[in-house]
């Protein structure tokens, strides 16, 4: 599954050098000019990582990070701040707001990159699923793709295994249906597939894991998130 980079950045040839070299890795991209709408869609798409200009129109980037750390929805979503090399003490405070790394402009595309996949590389060692986790009457094999309810495995499709993963993964945190729709269907299917598809295929995953559908909490006009505490 390709991770998504959030570009928050005034310099629209910023934007697009971003864009064109982020795409060739692999990745995909959102993208905001000001902090306003960068705090709008990360909290809409929940973005993998986010590269966010200190220098931005209305809300800067400092009170932007802040903003994001303090938002339940965006606090674990790790963040790069770029900044002008006159901002040194600037670069001390995103680290201290929050940020996982900061890059100094101008910078090397290169650079950049390896920056943001050594960030993701310790987000994913941080939050690496156990091979198999049991909750309750609920066990998932995650290497062997199988789940199991009172030990009886239980036949998921691939989208509704992957749907109960992402959700285990959030750790509790509060997935939109576009973020669903983004990441287990693609975010170049998204305008095809409506966000009523979640609802059907949560709808099925709850049937199948019968008791243990609980878990999965309906967060209304905004998505679903996985419990995993006991009662």
């Amino acid at each position: 599954m390709r991770e998504t980079i959030l570009i928050v950045e005034d310099e629209k040839d910023i934007i697009k050098m971003l864009e064109y070299n982020l795409k060739r890795e692999g990745f995909k991209t959102l993208s905001a000019t000001d902090g306003e709408a960068a705090l709008e869609v990360a909290a809409r798409y929940c973005p993998d990582l986010i590269l966010l200009d200190l220098m931005l129109p209305g809300i800067d980037g400092l009170e932007v990070c802040k903003n994001l750390k303090a938002n339940t929805k965006t606090a674990h979503i790790p963040v790069i701040i770029l900044t002008a090399k006159s901002q040194e003490s600037d670069k001390i405070v995103g680290l201290e707001l929050g940020a996982d790394d900061y890059v100094t402009k101008p910078f090397s595309p290169r650079e950049l990159i390896a920056r943001i996949k050594a960030v993701l590389r310790r987000v994913k060692e941080k939050d690496k699923l156990s091979e198999v986790l049991k909750i309750g009457d609920l066990t998932v094999d995650f290497s062997k793709i199988q789940v199991y309810i009172k030990n009886k495995p239980v036949e998921l499709t691939a989208k509704e295994f992957e749907l109960l993963k992402t959700l285990i993964k959030a750790k509790g945190r509060v997935l939109s249906r576009d973020y669903l729709l983004d990441n287990i269907w693609g975010f170049d299917h998204a305008m095809e597939i409506q966000t009523r598809t979640v609802d059907v295929h949560i709808r099925t995953l709850r049937k199948k894991l019968k008791g243990e559908a609980r878990r999965i909490i309906t967060v209304k006009n905004y998505g679903y998130r996985f419990e995993a505490e006991e009662d």
